[in-house]
């Protein structure tokens, strides 16, 4: 049997895809759950407060996953092809976080930052640039700043999400082109970065 928890967070994410974070209301949430609004805010007493729990629940599910690509002995091809992939289907399942991340970095950036390091994410990501420096100082790849790389690959991946409404109407891509539009951005993507490296 399913909770009324749980029933409220199913509910809050279609609305928070629905309506993003800053459209959706809690009488939506309520109604989209079959509950009066009372009964909402017993449980959760902010749309604030149900949305860093649920943004939260993905995160604690896809850092680990994210940085287990990163942090395998596979080549660099490799982990920014795992990289991409997990990440891309991660946010067309939770199409509302690149967002939330964005809305937080402008309202809270301290505190954001300060989260994400009890994830304990950072630790990896300066272990992953640092095997991009080694490959670089090899003669392997092609020598720039990692930053440039990491920037890169990150918002190539989330950007189509973020812009996802104003994409769909420049080319008028129903939802089933734009699915298959996603599973080709994996490999777009991948070839792209990839191909930044080469000498």
């Amino acid at each position: 049997m399913v909770s009324t928890e749980e029933t409220i967070k199913e509910a809050a994410k279609k609305v928070f895809i629905r309506k993003g974070y800053a459209g959706a209301r809690m009488a939506d949430i309520a109604e989209e759950a079959g509950m009066n609004k009372a009964l909402l805010h017993y449980y959760y007493r902010s749309k604030e407060k149900l949305f860093h729990i649920i943004f939260f629940e993905v995160i604690d599910v896809l850092l680990p996953k994210l940085k287990a690509t990163i942090t395998t002995g596979q080549s660099i091809e490799e982990k920014v092809t795992a990289f991409v992939s997990t990440y891309i289907d991660a946010i067309r399942a939770n199409p509302y976080v690149p967002m939330f991340i964005l809305h937080e970095l402008s309202q809270e950036p301290e505190r954001f930052v300060e989260i994400m390091k009890q994830r304990h994410v950072f630790p990896e990501i300066a272990q992953f640039i640092m095997g991009l420096m080694e490959e670089m100082e090899k003669g392997k790849i092609q020598s720039f700043h990692p930053l440039h790389f990491l920037m890169n690959m990150v918002s190539m991946c989330a950007f189509p999400f973020v812009a996802k409404p104003l994409l769909q109407a420049v080319s008028g891509m129903d939802e089933k082109s734009w699915d298959q539009l996603m599973d080709e951005r994996k490999a777009e993507v991948s070839r792209f970065i990839l191909s930044a490296l080469e000498k």
